[in-house]
C-alpha cells in the first residue's frame, strides 16, 4: 500500500499501487478538503514519509543524545521515532508552516497542532531531565492514565508512556542507536 499526501490539507490517501503500471497517471479527490490532484506512479516530487525513509534506509531520523520519542502506530499513522533536542521540544500534528519542532505525521484529529512539550535540560552532573507539559490542548495529555492540568509539569523518565489524543508515545532517553 502507498500513501499520497493532499497538497492542500496534507491529508494522507492510501491506495494499492500494485494495481497500476509505472508511469500511469492517477487522479485523487481528497475526502477532507475535496481538492482534486493527480500523481504519476513511480515518480515522486515530495519527500518520503518517515516510514518509507526508515524502511529503505535512505534517511533515518537523526539520533539524539537527548533522547527521542517513539510514536506508536495506530489507525491514524505509522510508527515514528522523533529525536529530541536540548531545550523546549514542541510536539504536535504535522502541518505545513506549523511551528512545532517535533511534528507527528498523523491525520488523528485529536492531536492538536501544538499539543504538548517536552523540555530537556542537563544538570551539572550531565544527567538529563525531561519535563512534559500539556499545550494546553483540547483533548489533554495523559501520563499513566492521569491527565495533566493546563499548567502542570511532570518529570518523565526513560520508558514513560504518555498519550496525546488517540496517539500513544514512549520516551526513550539516549540515542536511537543504543
Amino acid at each position: 500500500m502507498k500513501r499520497v499526501r493532499c497538497p492542500k490539507c496534507d491529508n494522507y490517501i492510501t491506495f494499492d499501487e500494485t494495481k497500476y503500471k509505472v508511469g500511469q497517471r492517477l487522479v485523487f479527490v481528497c475526502p477532507t478538503c475535496s481538492k482534486q490532484f493527480g500523481i504519476r506512479i513511480g515518480v515522486s516530487k515530495l519527500r518520503k514519509t518517515q516510514k518509507e525513509e526508515n524502511e529503505n534506509g535512505i534517511e533515518k531520523p537523526i539520533s539524539s543524545e537527548f533522547g527521542y520519542i517513539h510514536v506508536i502506530e495506530n489507525v491514524f499513522h505509522y510508527q515514528q521515532n522523533i529525536p529530541l533536542q536540548l531545550g523546549v521540544n514542541l510536539i504536535g500534528r504535522y502541518q505545513k508552516g506549523n511551528k512545532v519542532n517535533c511534528p507527528i505525521e498523523t491525520v488523528d484529529p485529536s492531536v492538536d497542532l501544538t499539543h504538548c512539550s517536552i523540555t530537556v535540560t542537563q544538570g551539572k552532573n550531565g544527567k538529563l531531565k525531561h519535563v512534559l507539559k500539556d499545550g494546553p490542548s483540547y483533548t489533554g495529555t495523559f501520563v499513566n492514565n492521569d491527565i495533566l492540568s493546563d499548567n502542570e509539569q511532570r518529570v518523565i523518565e526513560d520508558g514513560t508512556l504518555f498519550t496525546i489524543g488517540a496517539t500513544s508515545v514512549i520516551l526513550h532517553v539516549g540515542s536511537e542507536e543504543e
